[in-house]
């Protein structure tokens, strides 16, 4: 493919009405939502530098890093894998996906997939991921005979679709209802609807088989900690967290380079993470797992792919991204385009696309994508906006001056990231620029030509194929140049430091916000309401959830061990099990703690399955201390530091992937009910 043919895929994202109907809602409610949330933590700024110096000493000291995280798995009884490439990584999860007919004959049925014993396709009910979209997972997999189904409902939208994640954080942002029922009702059969609530509760539906039937739950890592050995897994529907814990067998994948040294840099990247994506102050789950479940096998592949060769060249600070998303949302080129317009040489669409897609996108996977870098107005609204300080207009010049690597080594033409007639333009600039008078003399030239091609209008056409005219207008040049307005007016301009600029080279002090006197029970039911959730005071907790039970027509709930007076809930013909049923309707929990800045309740591994019974029935009744609510996610991690699992939930399980319409109750539980005592 030629640049001409990516012009060709930009023009008719543009001319799509549809699409960019649905790119102005995505980007609309996005931009407002991240305002918002970052409203509330005044000191983002210092956070912001504070994370950047973090991901610079990770990638720094990579190797260091990756030792630590992999020994601490490993002595928690992961199995972990290294894999240089998606080739490499692929054997491995066929390896896992395929056992041997020793494994087959094992009396342990957890290292067995049911597929296999059934006669049947292996299952895959997977977690959104873009590592995997990034290897080309699904396809390859398929190829072998397995089956793979996408449990977030943008991705499985776009996987019924045949395509690829128009965007990181919501993969079918570039769709409207209307398609999206259409969709529904030709593929799972449905009466056609527009209702976004529907729709939702019947990929819940269909969904809920998958997880509970799949052999295999596969997932990425949004971040590993290396002090502890802890896989952070973050999501909104609940999809992450079937994965996880209800298939036999658990696959995390996870670029090299997702790693923060210890607890407390993870509460500050998560403080900044959900913020920059979906405007919350912390995703629904945010799930720290340290050693597989019961009766779980765990894997973790950890993945380079181009990753050293990136950390080795000039676009090394892109690997500090956390994929979060943002830079997509805040540049006014992707707004116009969507992801499907990042295309390769070769026809393909980019696995990420946007600002930071055009520096990653050919740094990974090679010169195929280096033209992705022209899609940039280099304006400085993705720096402006990302949450760890990358300069991507600094190595999106640098992807267009040829600078980033190459698979095969070989150095990259000088200016390989530009069209011809972009390099001839350059070059006739740098001439011009580099000899005072005769660039002086090119803008009288240039002002006089252009006020005579269009003497009554205030805008200039230039050739469609610059792009000037085409999809924007190139303003009428002023009447005397700058220079002859310098010269003239004596203008005389004194230094001054940007009081904005920032040393990087200079230790940035973390700072506490002053320690808010608001009652936190207060704070935490007004968090918790905002999202949805129900908060009851109480004096006899057990007394309060039988009547609960008793409004509802409920008699019979999954229950933690020692939550409830089991006593009292068998005088009131309550019936109650410590396993884990998918049929029973409510789910009753002990929270370890809430978080009083988020609403959110901590609920850790446990007898009793307390992680399925907040997960699996629709409705979850945590039972909470007063004294336990703590300011915020700081306070609470070294309260996960010993857990084998452990989960932050902030509200019921929710999606906005339709349209961008928020919709309660996904795969996790619709209704939260927190009773404190």
């Amino acid at each position: 493919m030629n640049n001409q043919t990516f012009r060709a895929r930009i023009r008719q994202s543009i001319e799509d009405e549809t699409l960019q109907i649905a790119l102005d809602n995505n980007t609309e409610r996005r931009l407002k939502g991240r305002d918002t949330a970052f409203a509330s933590i005044p000191d983002w700024r210092e956070r912001r530098q504070r994370a950047h110096s973090i991901r610079a000493d990770v990638i720094e000291h990579l190797d260091e890093y990756l030792a630590q995280f992999i020994a601490k798995n490993q002595e928690n009884g992961v199995i972990v894998h290294r894999a240089k490439d998606a080739a490499e990584a692929i054997r491995i999860i066929l390896g896992i996906s395929k056992p041997s007919p020793l494994r087959t004959q094992s009396k342990d049925k957890t290292l067995v997939p049911l597929g296999d014993l059934r006669g049947e396709k292996v299952l895959i009910a997977k977690s959104k991921s873009m590592v995997s979209e990034e290897i080309e997972l699904n396809h390859k997999l398929e190829k072998e005979g397995i089956q793979v189904v996408e449990t977030d409902l943008g991705e499985y939208i776009v996987q019924l679709r045949h395509e690829r994640p128009s965007h990181i954080i919501t993969p079918a942002a570039h769709l409207r209802k209307e398609q999206v029922g259409e969709l529904f009702h030709e593929k799972l059969g449905i009466p056609y609807t527009t209702d976004i609530p529907t729709l939702t509760a019947t990929a819940r539906k269909v969904l809920r088989e998958v997880f509970l039937t799949a052999d295999i739950g596969f997932s990425g890592v949004n971040f590993g900690v290396a002090e502890t050995g802890a896989v952070c897994i973050i999501t909104n529907e609940g999809n992450g967290r079937m994965v996880t814990t209800v298939p036999p067998v658990h696959i995390a994948l996870m670029g090299m380079e997702r790693l923060v040294p210890n607890l407390e840099n993870l509460s500050l990247m998560l403080s900044l993470l959900p913020r920059s994506a979906t405007g919350q102050k912390l995703t629904v789950y945010t799930q720290l797992l340290h050693k597989p479940l019961a009766n779980q096998t765990r894997h973790l592949i950890i993945l380079d792919n181009g990753r050293t060769r990136l950390r080795n060249s000039p676009l090394k600070e892109s690997l500090y991204c956390i994929r979060c998303g943002a830079c997509l949302n805040a540049c006014p080129v992707f707004r116009e385009l969507s992801g499907h317009a990042y295309i390769g040489k070769d026809n393909s669409i980019a696995p990420y696309p946007g600002p930071i897609g055009s520096v990653i996108s050919p740094g990974l996977l090679g010169e195929n994508y280096v033209q992705l870098a022209q899609a940039s107005s280099l304006c400085g609204a993705c720096k402006d906006t990302c949450p760890v300080d990358i300069d991507l207009p600094k190595l999106l010049t640098r992807v267009r001056a040829g600078q980033s690597p190459t698979i095969d080594h070989r150095p990259q033409t000088e200016g390989s990231g530009l069209s011809s007639m972009t390099k001839l333009g350059l070059q006739m600039y740098t001439r011009l620029a580099t000899h005072p008078k005769l660039f002086g003399a090119s803008q009288k030239f240039a002002a006089l030509t252009m006020s005579l091609l269009s003497p009554r209008s205030q805008w200039i056409r230039l050739p469609a194929f610059t792009g000037w005219g085409y999809s924007k207008d190139f303003p009428k040049f002023a009447g005397k140049t700058f220079r002859n307005s310098w010269n003239k007016n004596n203008v005389i301009l004194s230094e001054a430091k940007n009081p904005l600029h920032i040393d990087r080279d200079s230790s940035v002090t973390a700072k506490r916000l002053p320690q808010s006197d608001m009652n936190r029970v207060d704070q935490f039911i007004r968090e918790l309401a905002a999202l949805s959730g129900h908060v009851y005071q109480t004096q006899n907790v057990t007394k309060d959830v039988i009547e609960f039970l008793k409004s509802r027509g409920i008699n019979k709930v999954h229950l933690e061990p020692n939550t409830l007076d089991e006593s009292l809930l068998r005088k009131e013909n309550i019936d109650f099990t410590h396993e884990p049923d998918p049929e029973i309707l409510v789910g009753v929990t002990n929270a370890i703690c809430g978080l009083a800045d988020t609403g959110s309740v901590l609920i850790v591994d446990g007898e009793g399955s307390p992680l399925k019974g907040s997960l699996l029935p629709e409705i979850h009744i945590a039972v909470l201390k007063a004294s336990n609510i703590l300011p915020s996610l700081s306070d609470a991690m070294n309260l996960v530091r010993d857990k084998n699992a452990a989960v932050f939930i902030t509200g019921p399980s929710r999606t906005a992937d339709i349209e961008m319409t928020l919709t309660i109750g996904v795969h996790g539980p619709k209704e939260i009910h927190v009773f404190i005592t």
